[in-house]
């Protein structure tokens, strides 16, 4: 039986639905992302979990047992904001304490634990620092040492790296992915971050207008979505308006003002169907115009516009039609930014069995 379970949950504010008939199953162990646009119901779904705020409809129940009757207090969850909602008028230990306080445990206890889930988060020497003496990485290790003090059976964290900058994001990211595997509490994410779900998660719950389009695996809801709006939320992606021309073993379709392609099976479909193209701009190779290319789909442009960020660079191809056409190029060689320059014709290709059509 599953931890978590969110079954068919509902809730609506006037006229709103907020959240729309959800349902999910968390796992013991799991690290579990919310993940979606600002109001698609991702935040309001981890309220009613803690206990916050209350479905119209569903249950939510965890470890087998309906929470209903129970108020957030007494729930075996904790929850980490972005905010961190730290008391200022406390020490870094005195805050971590306050869980086991709370629930009036041992001084002796309470001690132990304390310096245990410290030295887990890394802030040894600051137990007696209070919070504006901390910097903003330290100020959320303390919210997460608080939230794991008391080993609940869930950690609820609201957009928890949300106030901090890209590096101190990336340290903390790589420091919850051990913390959640070095104490075993179950994580439920909340995050607009794609990058972030990505790197985190175990599962993914991609929700929308209060509902969720797709639930899986990282790897899976990167290179097979099933929806226009996975495919376009979940890192870059082309989109090229598409027919279905003949359905078999492959697909074979033709591209608006571009022509023909080969595209990977997808079942249930049939020839007169119309979608959209989608692929990945590492998965689009670009060369020079006249050199030659392997790959069953290719096409002439040029070059509009690139966008160098180091490790890879991003050409933006102008194709016939005016179609546009993001491909990627890491840049492996020294001292070389650049391969290709704006106005330069440049060829695009990519494999068979590269993309996706999306027929929703």
């Amino acid at each position: 039986m599953a931890l978590l379970e969110v079954r068919n949950v509902t809730r609506r504010f006037g006229d709103f639905v907020a959240v729309d008939n959800v349902s999910f199953a968390v796992e013991a162990g799991e690290f579990f992302t919310l993940l979606g646009p600002s109001g698609c119901g991702k935040t309001t779904l981890l309220r009613m979990i803690a206990g916050f705020d209350l479905p119209d409809a569903g249950a939510i129940v965890l470890d087998g047992v309906d929470l209903k009757d129970t108020p957030p207090e007494k729930r075996p969850v904790h929850t980490v904001f972005q905010s961190y909602a730290l008391f200022p008028h406390m020490t870094v230990a005195q805050n971590v304490a306050f869980p086991l306080k709370m629930a009036d445990q041992q001084e002796s206890e309470i001690r132990a634990k304390v310096q245990a889930v410290i030295a887990q988060v890394k802030l040894n020497g600051l137990e007696q620092r209070f919070p504006h003496e901390l910097s903003g990485g330290q100020k959320q290790r303390v919210a997460l040492a608080r939230g794991l003090v008391n080993r609940p059976r869930l950690l609820l964290l609201d957009e928890p790296l949300g106030a901090l900058d890209a590096k101190l994001r990336e340290q903390l990211q790589i420091e919850l992915i051990r913390l959640q595997r070095d104490v075993g509490v179950t994580f439920v994410f909340v995050t607009h971050a794609q990058a972030e779900a990505l790197a985190l998660s175990h599962r993914i719950a991609v929700m929308n207008q209060g509902r969720i389009e797709q639930l899986d695996e990282p790897s899976r809801l990167y290179g097979f979505p099933r929806s226009r709006f996975v495919a376009d939320f979940i890192g870059n992606v082309n989109m090229l308006d598409a027919k279905v021309t003949s359905a078999g073993t492959s697909l074979t379709l033709a591209l608006s003002d571009l022509g023909a392609i080969t595209a990977p099976p997808k079942e249930g479909v049939v020839p007169g169907t119309t979608g959209v193209f989608v692929i990945r701009p590492e998965q689009v190779a670009i060369r020079g115009a006249g050199e030659p290319a392997a790959e069953p789909n290719q096409f002439v442009g040029t070059v509009n516009n690139l966008l160098y960020v180091g490790d890879v660079t991003t050409y933006i191809v102008d194709l016939e039609g005016g179609r546009k056409i993001e491909a990627l190029l890491p840049n492996s060689s020294p001292g070389r930014a650049k391969f290709f320059e704006i106005g330069d014709p440049v060829k695009v290709a990519w494999k068979a069995e590269a993309g996706a059509f999306l027929d929703a």
